[in-house]
């Protein structure tokens, strides 16, 4: 666990400046109680000694009492105010880590983690170690007061002390018991959470075919299957602390009992007054107070648990950059001695400006080639290279701005349509608003509103000059009839954009032409377009775009007959690679189109 501890304190240390004020208000607060037995002795001997009167100095010491209660109180309040926000600001800055990792390691974290599980570790598990903070400083300052009724009950009487060091002997050995087998339980109960979790993303995703196949049923058996575990933890934790609790509370009355025997003793022999053995009985109860540690050992227990989840992502490398960028060229592609998880001994050069297309049956390699080709994946050997350059070399920024990726079902990111064609690439800034108010033109068509007085409520993130950029591609994938008529064109926000799977794709193919300037990657892209559209698409691969290097994965013959060459893969490896016409001879090669082979 020391990676988790590492991870909890690394954490505690962004709580930011309310951090520093729960930490003030928590030691401020332990002497307030610390200094309420002591002041409430004080004026119960004043009181005594004053008789049936109110003396000058009993007054003196209920104003003390009193002032010391308020300064209580207000530390209370002010500490729970100063614990909500240091959590809420470390959580989000752990999510911010976590999610920029996650992102940065790319589809290989994916593969390892489902989506559910890894939904659960960046937000349930990252808000349990953002408490941390909270459960750090509050059982720490449990310290102070215990620390102080050792002192103050030496300086009243020895023998109490003794009664009392007894006494937080037994209730440190219970919560370090009950950390150690909390933070395990926690951990489980943690995993079982995450199961669920990954089945219901699945279970989501896959609606429309349970309402198919009326499986729904079977499938919330499915996604629940982890429940009994998930109860069987929970219940375990809940023993835990109960047991702890029991163990920890039942020390308390035994230490007054004893302290109340002890100094009942010692009042009867003169040796104390009835103030001092009140403030002793109180600072006992003070000192053992390092019991209510128990729920922040718990908080604490939970955030170690998720600490070590949490980690498992962090611990995974990320993929790094360098800081080369392209020369000029036309986007000559080169794989040599590649391997990688379903892929083996690739060696290919894919001439720049040619369209190659991708073919063999599922499981062949295929999107995995693509991935490669772009660097969504490293291969775990072997150098891939465009226009001389290995890949890793590049900058993150080079390398965006060459491949453009489209895939089988895009998804679109972005607060409006044509913020999610713009989406990763390089266009211009964007400039002060017009005085004259936006161009109707821009953000509406034929069917725009201009008229209708409506604001977009997503404002574009790019200039006029990326404007065009967006248009052109959009043109280039047969979108911008249809974006056009949007109620808002290419303002309109993506929520209030109903599409089909054939519009998304189309979408999907305007952003890839937008970003790749010279090597596009289409995994499958075109496979939701009706025949016409693939065609304008396909000329338009062969028209404008015919300057770029184009990887097309495609299972349709029409797709591979146009290109200029086409790598046949076959379990991983590249059986062949020529004209598709030359390949159409072998039998083995038209079986991969199957339906459509003629």
């Amino acid at each position: 666990m020391r990676a988790a501890d590492r991870l909890v304190a690394e954490t505690v240390r962004r709580g930011g400046p309310w951090l520093a004020v729960l930490a003030v208000a928590s030691v401020l607060g332990a002497f307030a109680q610390l200094a309420l037995p002591l002041v409430l002795g004080r004026t119960v001997d004043a009181l005594v000694a004053g008789g049936t009167g109110m003396t000058g100095g009993a007054a003196t010491w209920v104003g003390v009492c009193a002032g010391v209660v308020v300064a209580a109180v207000v530390c209370d309040a002010l500490g729970v105010w100063a614990a909500g926000s240091s959590g809420a600001r470390s959580a989000a800055w752990l999510r911010t880590r976590v999610v920029r990792h996650v992102l940065g390691v790319g589809p290989a974290m994916t593969r390892r983690f489902p989506e559910g599980e890894l939904v659960t570790r960046m937000g349930l598990n990252t808000e349990e170690i953002g408490r941390a903070p909270e459960a750090v400083v509050t059982a720490a300052a449990l310290v102070i007061p215990t620390a102080g009724a050792v002192v103050a009950l030496t300086l009243i009487d020895p023998l109490l002390t003794v009664t009392l060091v007894a006494g937080l002997v037994l209730i440190g050995l219970v919560l370090r018991a009950f950390l150690s087998a909390s933070t395990t339980m926690a951990g489980e109960y943690q995993a079982a959470q995450g199961d669920i979790a990954g089945r219901l993303v699945d279970a989501l995703a896959g609606a429309r075919t349970i309402a198919a196949a009326g499986t729904a049923d079977q499938e919330r058996a499915r996604v629940l299957t982890a429940l009994p575990l998930l109860r069987r933890h929970a219940m375990e934790m809940w023993r835990v602390n109960a047991r702890a609790g029991v163990q920890a509370g039942a020390v308390v009355p035994l230490l007054e009992v004893a302290v109340l025997g002890v100094g009942g003793l010692r009042l009867a022999a003169g040796d104390l007054s009835a103030g001092e053995l009140y403030a002793a009985a109180r600072y006992v109860v003070l000192g053992a107070g390092l019991g209510s540690a128990l729920g922040q050992v718990g908080r604490l227990a939970r955030a170690r648990a998720a600490a070590s989840r949490v980690g498992e992502l962090l611990a995974e490398s990320p993929r790094l950059y360098g800081a080369r960028t392209l020369p000029p060229g036309p986007g000559t592609l080169e794989f040599h001695g590649v391997e990688a998880d379903g892929l083996r001994d690739v060696d290919l050069v894919v001439p720049g400006g040619q369209a190659v297309a991708v073919v063999g049956r599922s499981g062949a390699g295929k999107s995995l080639l693509a991935a490669v080709a772009g660097r969504l994946v490293d291969p775990c050997r072997g150098t891939v290279l465009l226009d001389g350059v290995p890949l890793p070399e590049l900058s993150q920024e080079a390398l965006r701005a060459a491949v453009g990726y489209a895939f089988e079902r895009p998804v679109l990111l972005g607060g409006t349509v044509g913020a999610a064609v713009a989406l990763g690439a390089d266009l211009p800034a964007p400039g002060p608003p017009s005085p004259s108010g936006p161009d109707p033109a821009s953000s509406a068509g034929p069917a725009g509103s201009a008229s209708s007085g409506r604001v977009p409520r997503h404002a574009p993130r790019y200039a006029s000059g990326g404007d065009e950029v967006v248009r052109t591609a959009a043109r280039a994938a047969r979108a911008d009839d249809f974006v056009r008529r949007l109620p808002l064109g290419y303002d309109t926000p993506l929520e209030e954009a109903p599409m089909s799977g054939g519009e998304r794709q189309r979408l999907g193919l305007a952003r890839a032409f937008a970003q790749g300037r010279r090597l596009l990657v289409l995994d499958d892209a075109t496979s939701s377009l009706d025949t016409v559209t693939e065609r304008q698409v396909a000329r338009a691969l062969s028209g404008e775009l015919r300057d770029r290097t184009r990887l097309i994965v495609t299972h349709r013959v029409a797709t591979a007959a146009a290109a200029d060459r086409v790598i046949w893969l076959d379990d991983g490896r590249i059986r062949a690679c020529a004209a598709h016409g030359v390949l159409w001879a072998d039998p083995a090669y038209r079986a991969v189109f199957q339906a459509d082979a003629p």
